[in-house]
Parts: C-alpha cells; structure tokens; sequence
C-alpha cells in the first residue's frame, strides 16, 4: 500500500507543478494585459519590473492554486482511467477512497498552506504590488503626440500639432499653451506655429524646441488703466528656439504605509480589529445624530412669552400642556408662523438625515469589504479542497489524460466558480447579501457536486458514458415507434 501510495503522490505531483506555472503565467498575462497602457513608455528599468511581477505573482496564488489542483486532479486520474490501471485497482479490491488517500492527505495540507499563504504573505504582497503600482502610474510617460490632439504630458504645457511628418519629424500648425506655476489659472503664454521639431536631449533632462514662422502672446498679468482690459505682449518670430525641462526618469517610491489600512493588505486579527472599530464609531455616530435630531428637531427650546405660550382652565387654574388646544388658542398670525416654522425644522431634520444616511451607507459599505476580506482568505483556500473532490472523481469518469479534454473540462468548471464567486462578491458588497453569504455562496453550490461525482465515481456508474446516453435515446425513440405503430 506504501508503494500505491508514493506512485499516487509522483502522478499528481508532476501535472500539478506544471499545471500551477501554466495557470500562474496565464494570470500574469492577463495583469499584463489589464495594465499595459500604465507599463508602456514610462521606462521602467528591468529590477522595477521585475519587482512588480514577483509582488503581482505572489497575490495570484491563491487564484492560480485552485486551478492548478482541479487541473492536475483530472488529468492524473484521466491517465489512469486511459491506461487501466484504476480498473485493476479496483478489481483488486482497492476502493477509490484508498486510493485517494494521500492525495486527500495532501490536499489538506496544500488547503491549509494556502490559507497561511493568504494570511501571512498576500497581505505583504498586495501592499507592495499596490504602492509599487501606484507609483508606476505617477510616472510620467515619454512625450508621445498624436496628430489633432491636445498632449499634457509634460507638466505645465498644453501641445497640440496637426500633422507630423514621419521621415524627418516636422511638425505643422503648432499650438502650445504654457500654464502658469505661480497658482494663477489659464494659460500665461500662446504660441503658434507654422512648422517645428521637438526631440528631447541625450540625458531626456530637455525638451529641445524649434519653431519657424508664428507668433507668441504673452499675458502680462494684472490690470491696465482700463479694467476692462488686460495687457499683453504679441511677438511675432521666425525662429524660435527653446528648452522645456522635463521631470526625472528615475521612479519616486511612495511610502508602503499610505496603503498600510487598505482591506486587502491586513490579515485575521487586523480585519477583525478594523471591523471592530469601525462597527462602534459607526453605532457612535448613529446615537450621536438621534441625540441631535431629538434635541434640535424633535424637543425645540427657545425663549418663549408664558402668558402667550400658556393656556389656563378657567374653572380650576391650571396649565394646560396640551399642544393642540395651545395651537388653537393662537390668532390666526401666530399660527401661520408656527406652522412655517414647524416645516422648516422639519426640512432641516430632512436634509440632514439624507446627509446622515450617506455617510452612513459609506461606513457600512467599507465595513462589508473588510469583512469580504475576512471571508475572502478562507474561501479560496478551501476551493483548493472543493476541485480536488471535483477533478478526481470527474477524471476517473471521463477516464482522459493529457492536455486535451481534462484542460477543457476544468476550464470550464472553474470559470463557473469564478463567475459565481464574482456575483455573490458583488452582492455582498452593495448589501443584497450578508459577506459570509456572498462569498460562499460558490462553495456552496460547487461543493455537493463534488460529492455527486465522487458517489458516482466510487459506484462506477455510467453517468459520463456516450455509449449509456445513446441507448438512452435509442430506448426513447423505440418507445414512441411502438406507440405510434399501435396507435
């Protein structure tokens, strides 16, 4: 039993590695290809690049892990079902269980692992993949100018050019707007141009301009005489020539700790933390409005007349507290004013509950997505449990190995989970479900079909078999020939 148990380990291993690097690089090249324009022409030196995708390999993990176990399941029990050798397992008395063992054996601990991974390291990851990110879109692209279009990639200018000539680089009917730096706003100086070339320096510090034949208008800043005017000075020029100093290439690192709060860069104890205190500021400032509605709105004290505000019996003296017969003993100006000024409390209160709700809204809805977070580093790591009880029984069923149909099948398979992760992780953030229920509500529905397949595997039963489908059919067809030859 050691010996089966080992050959089980060596078959699942292989296909597992292999399937675990092609799932990691399929999901890197859909990063890739999600942010590319924020990579393109910001010239990144190699070591960023390489720093951002080892951070952005490390948050896929938990993504690429699950994959790989439903992958590597199918294929490694598809390629004994191809070769016979489950069925002389199973004819010499070895249950499909037994034969699972170590692999469920490692399955738990690949789950646990995973969870670990996504506690421990995913949060470093998602802060370093985060800033290093951010920092990347800071990062001024090179000057790249399209014909018809306003470029404001070089900071403090506006360009715009018609046409370039892609041989030798002149540009025709230029306009440049330079903004002023001083805090002023519009545009402190116009230049237009017949024709120009614009290339930047050796060391990419300046932008070395040549215009020919146009004019430059400068605004002089302040008031003339007449305050209906405003000065400015108009050049006209031939040539013109002048540098545009440009920003460094080197990349300014933010600081880690301006993501450090973010949900996705916390772990257990930190989400829970989070969640605790946001819950009681949250229940602070919901007691603190109905505090301030009750006083301000619902229970007004002003300095009032006590012989105006006061009704008394005639019969015994006393004073009557009644709101209604005090309204009714007013004239008829007195209760016009009383009752403007009752709908101008009350479309106060109005206005500020509806401001109220709002941010209350804001808070509930960031303390759903610590909580998804929550839910999150659980719920992944036990997809990894849920597809090897797919994968396993499902390749022993449809009894193929390689690359072909187990890749389509667990293609398949696990785009449905992702889709049903995805739409419950939605729900739960816009409220429609409570966090736990929404994140595992795609457990949920993948886990019993595991349990099915494995049933169906262990019974050996025909559900997966063409050959049991067709005589199905050929039963059904039979049965309406008969009636209608009866009939």
């Amino acid at each position: 039993m050691k010996k089966l148990h080992l050959y089980m380990l060596k078959s699942f291993v292989g296909p597992f590695v292999a399937t675990f690097f092609i799932s990691m690089f399929v999901l890197i090249m859909q990063f890739l290809w999600r942010y590319i324009d924020d990579l393109v022409g910001k010239g990144l030196d190699a070591d960023v690049i390489i720093q951002l995708l080892s951070y952005v390999s490390l948050t896929l993990v938990p993504m690429g892990l699950p994959l790989a176990v439903l992958l590597a399941s199918i294929m490694t029990f598809g390629s004994l079902g191809e070769n016979y050798e489950l069925t002389a397992l199973k004819a010499a008395g070895i249950s499909l269980y037994r034969i699972m063992q170590p692999l469920i054996v490692l399955i738990i601990v690949f789950t646990i692992g995973a969870f670990f991974f996504s506690n421990n390291v995913l949060p470093y990851a998602n802060l370093k993949a985060s800033t290093l990110l951010y920092d990347i879109k800071k990062q001024k692209p090179e000057l790249s100018l399209k014909e018809g279009m306003f470029i404001n990639d070089i900071e403090g200018y506006s360009i715009k050019v018609d046409k370039i000539d892609k041989k030798d680089g002149m540009m025709y009917n230029m306009l440049i707007y330079s903004h002023p730096k001083n805090g002023r706003r519009g545009n402190f100086e116009t230049t237009i141009a017949d024709s120009g070339i614009m290339k930047a320096n050796a060391s990419g510090n300046f932008m070395e301009v040549q215009l020919y034949n146009g004019y430059t208008y400068t605004d002089e800043g302040g008031k003339s005489g007449n305050k209906e005017t405003y000065p400015f000075r108009r050049v006209k020029f031939d040539k013109q020539f002048f540098v545009i100093p440009l920003a460094g290439n080197e990349l300014q690192r933010s600081d880690d700790d301006l993501f450090k709060d973010s949900y996705g860069m916390l772990n257990i104890v930190q989400l829970e933390t989070a969640v605790d205190s946001l819950q009681k500021r949250l229940n602070i400032q919901k007691q603190g409005t109905l505090d301030r509605m009750r006083n301000d709105n619902y229970m007004v004290k002003k300095n009032r007349s006590p012989q105006r505000d006061s009704v008394f019996r005639e019969e015994t003296g006393e004073q009557v507290k009644d709101l209604d017969s005090l309204y009714q003993h007013f004239d008829i100006e007195e209760q016009k004013k009383a009752v403007d000024e009752a709908v101008k409390l009350a479309k106060g209160a109005q206005e500020n509950l509806r401001y109220n709700v709002q941010v209350y809204n804001r808070d509930e809805a960031g303390i759903r997505r610590y909580n998804i977070e929550w839910h999150r580093k659980f719920t992944l790591s036990f997809a990894c449990f849920i597809f090897f009880f797919i994968g396993a029984p499902l390749g022993g069923i449809i009894r193929k190995g390689g690359l072909g149909a187990p890749v389509v099948v667990s293609i398949f398979l696990f785009i449905m989970y992702y889709i049903i992760w995805m739409m419950g992780e939605r729900a739960a953030r816009e409220g429609a479900l409570e966090p736990w229920q929404g994140m595992w509500i795609s457990s949920v529905v993948l886990l019993p079909l595991g349990a099915i397949l494995t049933y169906t595997a262990m019974t050996d039963s025909a559900v997966m078999s063409s050959e049991s489908y067709m005589n199905f059919i050929k039963k059904i067809i039979g049965f309406f020939k008969k009636k209608k030859k009866d009939a």
